[in-house]
């Protein structure tokens, strides 16, 4: 399951790359329109962190120092530095999920986190992570076809 999840975070993270890379120019990736508030600049700054800190750092021991708030109040980064971010993430995931013995998930995750079930399995949270990016993968999708 381990080399699966690997191969799916890496196919969907370029999958990201590319919704980005098919935006007109790097001023659309910031742009909001409607009820719209997390454009897709703001996602892919979110992922970067969410994976980084939760399967880098947590399953991969990559040190990895998280903000959060930054996520959501940057704006205007360029699309160049978005790619890379994510570029370095993918890489951080593979190796975190490369150097993961297929045992540990089935242990109880170190990160309890609310809203999750007590006594959450690293196999579950990485399941969970995996929506997670595919959620805010389609709001990106959806984000960019409204834009044009």
């Amino acid at each position: 399951m381990v080399s699966e999840l690997r191969e799916l975070f890496v196919r969907d993270l370029q999958k990201l790359i590319a919704e980005l890379e098919a935006y007109p120019d790097d001023a659309s990736v910031w742009r909001v329109r409607g009820d719209i508030v997390n454009p897709a600049g703001t996602l892919a700054l979110h992922l970067i962190g969410n994976l980084s800190q939760f399967i880098g750092a947590d399953l991969g021991g990559a040190p990895f120092e998280r903000d959060r708030e930054a996520e959501f109040a940057r704006r205007d980064v360029p699309r160049a530095e978005l790619i890379a971010g994510l570029r370095e993430v993918s890489a951080r995931v593979v190796s975190a999920l490369d150097g993961l013995d297929a045992a540990r998930l089935d242990e109880v995750s170190a990160r309890q986190l609310p809203g999750f079930p007590e006594g959450m399995t690293v196999r579950y949270f990485l399941i969970h992570l995996y929506g997670h990016l595919n959620w805010h993968l389609g709001q990106v999708d959806y984000h960019r076809r409204m834009l044009d």
